[in-house]
């Protein structure tokens, strides 16, 4: 509908002094308004490539180049279609600029993006489909346990902030989502929103190390952790290293968490404890680093827990991708949620407040 028609039917019926005749007015005009979307029709190919290297970094939070490697390599799999629809085939640059910008922008709506993008919404949710599938299945080559060289220098960096002896930091965050249709209450967590959690190691430079994405809400960080295939090669990955992680995790011998604060702790443990924070808090600013990037894991508003599961992991690709190619600015550390004290692994607990007990005795004495 031509837009000074709109106005005069507005018009009209602003002037018209019968109710009637704003029912006819909202029965004619509101399908109109509702079934003709303006689009962007130049947006993507006109006004994206006058953009800086710096504003497209802005707009996108990655790098140009970032998403032409990622863009060609997409093209070159599975996950791009490649049958003849009839319609005109959407590029592989356009498709993981599409991506990155639903997963960058909070309040990007499906209509929003696929109004910028002038495309179909059903094509968006294809295009997302498809490239967060392409992203998840590529986080074996860029989601790595850090090898035997990475980690002497992971090692003197923790040792440079005060603790001996730490390959990674870990911890577990939610991802708020909608009210599942199965099984709801499993997903509602501790602070009463819907979420599903995943629970990431990192290391000194704040790069992802492990993930493990896809329990409900209410489960809490020690059964994930004690569910994780990292629980089960722990002593493999970390030999006499260890990982740093906050109270809701067992103390095992090659996971270091602090002293329960009941009042009483000794200075050596109270000097223990707060080595082991300064240090830790790499993990919050990690997990608040991908969550300004990607915004939509605030508030992820895709349906099927298999999907969110497969755009979480995507985003943590793209995350660490993007480590490569520049700096990360600091950001708030993410707002934590409740623990509750784990009693999982009582007998491995014992050989790990033994080693906790020796860690902050020469903590102390240096």
């Amino acid at each position: 509908m031509d837009a000074s028609v709109l106005m005069e039917l507005i018009c009209s019926s602003s002037s018209s002094e019968e109710s009637s005749d704003d029912e006819n007015f909202l029965k004619v005009v509101l399908p109109e308004v509702l079934e003709h979307h303006q689009k962007n029709e130049n947006y993507a190919e006109i006004i994206m490539p006058m953009y800086t290297e710096k504003e497209f970094a802005e707009h996108f939070k990655v790098p140009r180049s970032l998403i032409a490697e990622l863009a060609a390599e997409f093209e070159d799999s599975v996950y791009y279609p490649k049958k003849e629809t009839g319609f005109p085939r959407i590029g592989a640059p356009k498709c993981l600029c599409v991506f990155v910008w639903y997963a960058t922008h909070e309040a990007a709506s499906f209509r929003d993006v696929s109004d910028r993008f002038n495309i179909a919404v059903s094509t968006l949710h294809n295009i997302i489909y498809n490239v967060a599938h392409f992203l998840s299945y590529k986080s074996n080559e860029i989601i790595t346990w850090p090898t035997e060289q990475e980690k002497v220098g992971i090692e003197q960096d923790f040792l440079e902030m005060g603790f001996p002896g730490v390959i990674g930091c870990m911890d577990g965050s939610h991802v708020r989502i909608d009210q599942p249709k199965n099984d709801p209450e499993s997903y509602l967590n501790r602070k009463k929103f819907y979420s599903i959690q995943f629970q990431v190691v990192c290391d000194s430079k704040k790069r992802i190390r492990d993930i493990f994405i896809g329990f409900p809400g209410s489960v809490h960080d020690a059964r994930v952790f004690s569910n994780s295939p990292l629980y089960q090669s722990l002593n493999q990955k970390c030999g006499e290293k260890v990982i740093l992680a906050d109270s809701a995790y067992p103390c095992l011998r090659n996971i270091l968490t602090p002293y329960k604060d009941n009042g009483h702790l000794s200075a050596t443990e109270k000097n223990y404890n707060y080595k082991l924070s300064h240090c830790r808090i790499i993990i919050e600013h990690t997990f608040g680093n991908l969550k300004q990037k990607f915004r939509q894991l605030y508030h992820l508003k895709l349906r099927g827990e298999v999907l969110i599961c497969h755009f979480i992991r995507a985003c943590c690709v793209l995350y660490n991708l993007s480590l490569n190619k520049e700096d990360v600015e600091e950001v708030q550390q993410e707002e934590g949620h409740p623990n509750i004290q784990n009693q999982h692994q009582v007998e491995d607990n014992i050989a790990g407040q033994a080693y906790r007990n020796y860690v902050a005795a020469e903590l102390y004495i240096q």
